[in-house]
């Protein structure tokens, strides 16, 4: 799965929430519950980067990188906009 599939997915459970999807409970509470899951998983990023496995740096940076998809989402942004800000870097 790439980077916009996973944001398909989680703009589908925005916008058409299931009562047993986690995606629609994060968005259920809110832009500060999304921003707090951000900073816990980037908080367990550093603590794998420094004390764990591979494997378990690996699950850490994939449940950051889909909070931050949420938080993206949330606040009615898109992974291009990150793509494109990285662009403007760049040159």
């Amino acid at each position: 799965m790439n980077i916009q599939a996973l944001f398909e997915i989680i703009e589908e459970r925005k916008n058409n929430p299931s009562g047993k999807s986690y995606t629609t409970s994060l968005f259920q509470e809110g832009l500060p519950k999304i921003a707090q899951k951000v900073g816990e998983e980037s908080a367990e990023v550093i603590v794998a980067a420094l004390a764990q496995a591979d494997q378990r740096l690996i699950e850490e940076i994939a449940d950051l990188a889909f909070h931050t998809l949420v938080l993206l989402s949330a606040r009615g942004l898109t992974p291009e906009d990150i793509m494109r800000e990285l662009e403007k870097r760049r040159q």
